[in-house]
């Protein structure tokens, strides 16, 4: 871009026709820019990032670091001066500025250098088991900006997918993700893009698939998803609560029929104590009298014993001799 709208220099009529152009390089490259200038000029000055680093004069380039140098030639009468900037580091990064002396008027453009670092997978050689699922990682070191990573599968699968991301530091790291399920040999292809360069790199890695173990066979069955494992064991743990609460319950039951047994089992021995107490009072009866009465049998009195009483000596009885005859009666 040109500052002052391509205006002359004031007391002069040479002027910047054209500045130069932003410009994105690879670290190690060579970055040029133009300035195109009118006829007249004593002096044209280059400057990257505010310090001047070339120097043009009409019968030769002033070069003061040997990594800008000078290159120029004529386009329709005007004169146009090439700086080349070589083996461009990414410290370059910045304004690049071409001014004339005695001059306001100035062109400026801006120099990205991008770097393209190291890019593995760590191991060159994977083997894993058929239609088992797997990851592949792959990183991407000391890349500016960091790279677009991809994969390119090269192996039967039933499923693959990918993700990438980005670790920040002091050296970014770019880092991809392959998620497969695998079928059969093969290679997987790791590719980083600088797209505003249109560059990339990739590596490659060899995949072998191998039979599982003839044991796991029949034992091996579909995995279940995360939300059905997280759901089994908040269930269970539901499942546990519940068993411990029902256990309380359980034991507290038990303790109330425990004490109510105990409290019952107190008052029988308290009705019995009681009752005993009932049947020893001097108040009780000594004895109950049973009568009966029968028509060919004498009527018996049933009399409880009592107690016996001191007997006082007697004399024998005679036993009389009933008569059996009728009573005399006198005539």
């Amino acid at each position: 871009s040109v500052k002052s709208g391509g205006l002359p220099a004031s007391g002069s009529s040479y002027q910047i026709i054209e500045g130069p152009r932003n410009l994105t390089v690879l670290a190690g490259s060579e970055a040029r820019f133009n300035c195109t200038v009118s006829p007249g000029w004593r002096l044209i000055m280059w400057a990257l990032k505010g310090t001047v680093v070339l120097s043009v004069t009409p019968r030769e380039p002033i070069i003061t670091n040997d990594r800008f140098t000078s290159a120029s030639y004529d386009e329709g009468g005007n004169f146009v001066s090439e700086m080349v900037i070589h083996d461009a580091q990414l410290g370059d990064s910045g304004p690049v500025r071409c001014s004339l002396q005695n001059s306001d008027v100035d062109g400026t453009a801006f120099l990205s250098v991008q770097a393209m670092g190291t890019l593995y997978i760590p191991s060159d050689s994977l083997v894993v088991v058929e239609d088992e699922p797997c990851n592949v990682t792959c990183q991407a070191l000391g890349w500016t900006p960091p790279p677009a990573l991809s994969w390119e599968v090269g192996v039967p699968v039933s499923h693959s997918s990918y993700s990438s991301f980005v670790e920040p530091g002091e050296l970014p790291r770019a880092v991809s993700v392959l998620a497969l399920t695998p079928q059969g040999n093969g290679t997987l292809t790791c590719v980083a893009d600088l797209k505003s360069l249109q560059a990339h790199k990739s590596v490659t890695v060899n995949l072998t698939v191998v039979q599982p173990p003839p044991d796991s066979l029949d034992t091996r069955g579909p995995s279940l998803p995360t939300w059905a494992i997280v759901l089994l064991a908040v269930s269970f743990s539901l499942l546990l609560i519940l068993i411990i609460v029902l256990i309380i319950i359980f034991c507290c039951c038990c303790v109330s029929k425990r004490e109510k047994k105990e409290s019952s089992y107190q008052n029988e021995i308290r009705n019995s104590a009681s009752m005993r107490t009932s049947h020893s009072s001097p108040e009780a009866k000594i004895g109950t009298e049973n009568y009966g009465y029968s028509s060919d049998e004498r009527s018996t009195t049933q009399i409880s014993p009592a107690p016996p009483e001191p007997r006082e000596p007697r004399e024998p009885s005679v036993p009389v001799q009933r008569s059996q005859n009728p009573p005399y009666q006198p005539p």
